[in-house]
């Protein structure tokens, strides 16, 4: 999956893009994670930025799913192993009821089991607690102009796992992808390549707005329910041009 890339001492170091955010509004974060020395921690990471307001925070998974009703959240950054409700049953909850909100999965555990069902259930990324505080908020700035994200080690997994057959079945996927219309399906390779919806805009020579709605139907069409499920259906179905990062 060709995705926004993160890690290294910086957001340039990082080769990380440098989005410029001038929006009225402040991009507004929810926290989630068991141990309140981290959510301090990352507070303070993100109060460097004059673009992002962490309105709540929450110390398990079904805080933060009460939280999401109770408050309105751009971003989620959360955390896998909680107690009560785990980051993965949240974030299916979060999903179902709240699909606009992006969740960004802040974790300590990369394994491929943690990863895979994070992106399945509806993530819009999946970054380690070693992240440099740089790429901390600029993975927030991505996360809320609706790109995927992902850490640099977690984007080879996803890219091995692809090259080496262990994605899902090719078959099944064509067969879901099948039923989209042509411009639909040129949408979803655009997701797939990690354009968001004005570059795909741009590429395709369609307003954002007929980009949106294309993306809508097509999460409703592929029964997805994140741009990163999209992504990962695109590469099991082998459509994509190039499988490189």
């Amino acid at each position: 999956m060709i995705v926004t890339p993160l890690g290294g001492s910086g957001a340039e170091a990082s080769g990380l893009r440098l989005l410029s955010v001038s929006k009225a509004t402040p991009i507004r974060v929810l926290l989630a994670d068991d141990e309140e020395l981290v959510r301090a921690g990352i507070k303070l990471i993100l109060r460097h930025a004059n673009d992002v307001d962490v309105i709540a925070e929450a110390a398990d998974g079904a805080q933060a799913v009460a939280m999401i009703g109770l408050h309105v959240v751009d971003v989620v950054l959360m955390d896998i192993r909680m107690p009560r409700m785990d980051g993965l049953a949240a974030i299916r909850e979060i999903s179902r009821t709240a699909p606009d909100v992006q969740v960004v999965m802040l974790t300590t555990f990369g394994d491929q089991a943690n990863v895979e069902g994070a992106l399945r259930a509806g993530a819009a990324g999946f970054v380690l607690k070693d992240i440099a505080p740089a790429a901390l908020i600029q993975t927030v700035r991505v996360a809320a102009a609706g790109q995927a994200v992902l850490a640099p080690g977690i984007a080879r997994q996803l890219v091995t796992r692809n090259s080496s057959g262990e994605s899902g079945s090719p078959d099944a996927a064509r067969a879901r992808i099948a039923g989209l219309t042509e411009r639909e399906r040129m949408v979803v390779v655009q997701v797939g390549s990690g354009l968001s919806n004005g570059a795909i805009a741009r590429r395709l020579h369609l307003s954002e707005g007929t980009v949106k709605t294309h993306i809508s139907r097509i999460l409703t069409k592929l029964r997805c329910d994140s741009r990163v499920q999209i992504a990962i259906l695109a590469h099991d179905a082998g459509i994509l041009p190039d499988r490189t990062m």
